[in-house]
């Protein structure tokens, strides 16, 4: 089994003798770990498990790994995250992030500020986090140059994934999700008027439609003629037969958008 990382020029990163913090198993042609500064990871990908330590400097740095036959291969999306002590009040290298509460909701670790940030930039965003989905999808809609930054749960991306696969298997054409919202700056959040605690702020919510028409509104998935809230319905009873935990919301279309249906990876089961 062959292991590179183009980004070292053919090196795969460091051999750590020490014991990993984490352990990680990649089975997708592409994957998403997100990890900070000089943290060592135990990763295991066909076959292979090696312990990897990230360089100093944020960005993306992605891990191929090839069959001995090469005919076989799966790239990890190693990126690198800018720590969130790197934030200067509410904004991060002039792009605004807002203030993350202070206090954990109901105590619990996944509602405190995210250990880092993914730089996004131009030449970036077009990377496949998955199979089927882009890092540009999940980038808040707030106004603001490059780089931009996101938390991402790589947990979410799965569950899309997983979720997509149903959704083609069950006889609706899908290549991927519209992403019609996934991270959103806590200012951004604010300034929407949603709830601070939203599961969006913390990377593990999407907003998400099927668009294969990319007329930017929910396709006719029940060929009734139209697009409306019985077609958000088609989606939501398909995932909620599947998605035992995390939320899981059905929406109507208002002025602004149309229907979609919003899918997180919260602790515990919601429906709404």
């Amino acid at each position: 089994m062959k292991v590179a990382n183009f980004a070292f020029l053919g090196l795969f990163g460091v051999m750590a003798a020490a014991r990993a913090e984490r352990s990680l198993v990649f089975r997708d042609r592409i994957s998403t770990l997100t990890i900070l500064p000089g943290e060592t990871v135990a990763l295991e990908a066909m076959d292979r498990r090696w312990s990897w330590t990230a360089p100093s400097e944020s960005g993306l740095y992605p891990i191929d790994v090839v069959s001995d036959d090469s005919r076989d291969s799966l790239t990890i999306q190693a990126f690198v995250l800018v720590p969130y002590d790197r934030l200067r009040g509410e904004y991060l290298n002039g792009y605004r992030i807002g203030r993350y509460p202070t206090r954990a909701l109901r105590g619990l670790d996944i509602y405190g500020p995210p250990h880092g940030f993914i730089e996004v930039t131009r030449a970036n965003e077009n990377a496949f986090i998955s199979p089927h989905f882009q890092l540009k999808q999940f980038v808040c809609k707030q106004s603001g140059g490059y780089p931009k930054y996101i938390v991402l749960n790589e947990e979410l991306v799965q569950r899309l994934e997983e979720l997509l696969a149903l959704a083609n298997a069950s006889g609706y054409r899908a290549s991927t999700f519209h992403v019609m919202s996934g991270y959103r700056t806590p200012a951004y959040n604010r300034a929407i008027g949603n709830v601070a605690y939203s599961r969006h702020t913390f990377g593990s919510a999407a907003d998400v439609f099927i668009d294969e028409d990319h007329n930017g509104r929910m396709d006719d998935l029940n060929h009734d003629g139209r697009t409306d809230a019985h077609d958000a319905d088609v989606l939501y009873r398909l995932f909620d037969g599947v998605q035992n935990a995390g939320g899981l919301g059905r929406y109507e279309a208002t002025a602004a958008h149309g229907p979609f249906v919003h899918v997180d990876v919260r602790d515990r089961r919601a429906r709404w």
